[in-house]
């Protein structure tokens, strides 16, 4: 008989269509869990369900939102959490890495987009699904990159907003033991 590792479990992901996020969810999938994942490609979003539930072990529901929106970024845990009734991991991951440019190509208005795309939304999504997590004793991984170590040529908006999840993981790591939450990146 094959162990299903999460099975049962209710596992949210965002930016799950495509890249990494997809990746994550086929492995949840294939595990037995019960996955939400987001994107704000409506075709891709609906025919990845069709595909996953027609072949996974698990359960896969796809919910189309727009992460650099507060209320879509809420309605998405909502909807999580009344069809599952739980969550159990939240995997932070919908953002994007912008073609190489150096300061001087790069406007404040579009580092404030940056920011709400690559990091105001992991802060968002923890904030909406913590009061779940710490039922459950569930866990946080947010998706950052070794560019935030390392820093990388025409990239200085990417990188500062990969460095600030990491520096945001440690420290929500740090509040959330108490409640038996894990944080990783």
């Amino acid at each position: 008989m094959t162990s299903l590792r999460y099975e049962e479990k209710v596992a949210l992901i965002t930016g799950g269509s495509r890249g990494i996020g997809k990746g994550c969810v086929d492995v949840f999938v294939e595990n037995g869990a019960k996955v939400v994942f987001c994107s704000n490609d409506d075709t891709e979003g609906q025919d990845m369900e069709r595909n996953l539930n027609s072949r996974g072990s698990g359960k896969a529901l796809f919910i189309y939102g727009d992460v650099t929106q507060e209320s879509d970024i809420k309605n998405i845990v909502e909807k999580t959490v009344e069809k599952f009734g739980r969550i159990d991991c939240l995997i932070n991951n919908a953002g994007t890495h912008p073609l190489s440019h150096t300061i001087d190509e790069f406007s404040a208005e579009d580092f404030r987009k940056l920011l709400d795309l690559n990091l105001i939304n992991y802060f968002l999504f923890s904030m909406y699904s913590l009061p779940h997590l710490r039922k459950t004793d569930g866990n946080i991984i947010n998706i950052s990159s070794l560019v935030n170590q390392l820093g990388q040529e025409q990239a200085v908006t990417y990188v500062a907003t990969k460095g600030a999840i990491t520096s945001m993981t440690k420290a929500l790591a740090i509040d959330e033991a108490k409640y038996n939450v894990r944080v990783n990146s």
